[in-house]
């Protein structure tokens, strides 16, 4: 990887009106809220610069979020706080109106369907949607498994294989298509970042041009792959999954790399 001055970091951020932020790993982890997320969020509106959250984390939907980051102590209003739910949400609504879903996810992503206006069956469906679900059940992958197996397509909200917790790591959405996989020999098509369906609803929300849109994030395959081969901004923070050793090997480089958002607000402040 080529490093990239102070100078040159400045010169990608003073082009951007709007910071889309991953959570785990970036804002927060777990249930630890970093202590420089606040003053980076002050920061991004002092300088007159927009932010909005996507996450992919289908455990939960968007209430949940909205929650919890009130519990931290930074409210935000509902149209800040996207989620790899509402992209295969909107995409079903666009490209299946109307067609039935076994959906392998938790009780909050089952809400976020209903809300969608998506039917959800558990017998006979048009399609199988699996999320991130942190209640799964055998049950609930042999299920999923005959209807692959019976010819119905399979689509996963996010490609995560792991999701970071205070203590670690746990299995998350791609760590189960994996095993649905090794089954049936269909892997499902991903609708989170790092999809193109994700980058083209990030653009729609905010109103923002390509080389507008930067997205901070801790993952080389998620937060920062979904800026790949376009104008989009891509800041990798080191305060979550990846650590500077990962890039040696990776084919997904970011734009710019920094120890947290702590120093992305430092360089904000140095703008003219």
């Amino acid at each position: 990887m080529t490093a990239v001055t102070n100078e040159e970091k400045k010169k990608l951020l003073s082009k951007i009106r709007c910071f889309v932020l991953d959570m785990d790993g970036t804002i927060y982890l777990g249930n630890h809220l970093f202590p420089f997320t606040p003053t980076f969020l002050q920061t991004v509106t002092n300088t007159g610069r927009e932010y909005c959250y996507f996450t992919n984390n289908s455990s939960k939907n968007a209430a949940s979020y909205l929650q919890k980051l009130e519990r931290m102590g930074i409210p935000v209003s509902a149209e800040k706080m996207l989620i790899s739910n509402g992209v295969i949400i909107d995409w079903l609504n666009r490209h299946h109106p109307g067609q039935t879903v076994y959906l392998v996810g938790t009780p909050d992503l089952e809400e976020a369907f209903r809300q969608g206006g998506i039917p959800l069956v558990q017998q006979d469906p048009d399609l199988v949607v699996l999320g991130f679900d942190t209640t799964l059940t055998y049950e609930k992958l042999s299920k999923a498994c005959r209807f692959v197996r019976e010819g119905k397509p399979i689509y996963g909200v996010n490609p995560d294989f792991n999701c970071p917790v205070e203590d670690g790591f746990i299995p998350d959405c791609g760590s189960m298509a994996a095993l649905i996989h090794a089954s049936t020999g269909v892997m499902p098509e991903f609708f989170g970042k790092p999809s193109r369906h994700t980058l083209h609803y990030l653009l729609e929300h905010t109103g923002c041009k390509e080389e507008e849109l930067a997205v901070i994030g801790d993952r080389l395959y998620t937060d920062i792959k979904v800026a790949d081969g376009t104008d989009v901004t891509s800041i990798l923070v080191l305060s979550g999954e990846t650590q500077l050793s990962d890039l040696r090997e990776s084919p997904v480089q970011p734009d710019m790399v920094c120890e947290s958002l702590e120093e992305v607000t430092r360089l904000l402040e140095e703008l003219p």
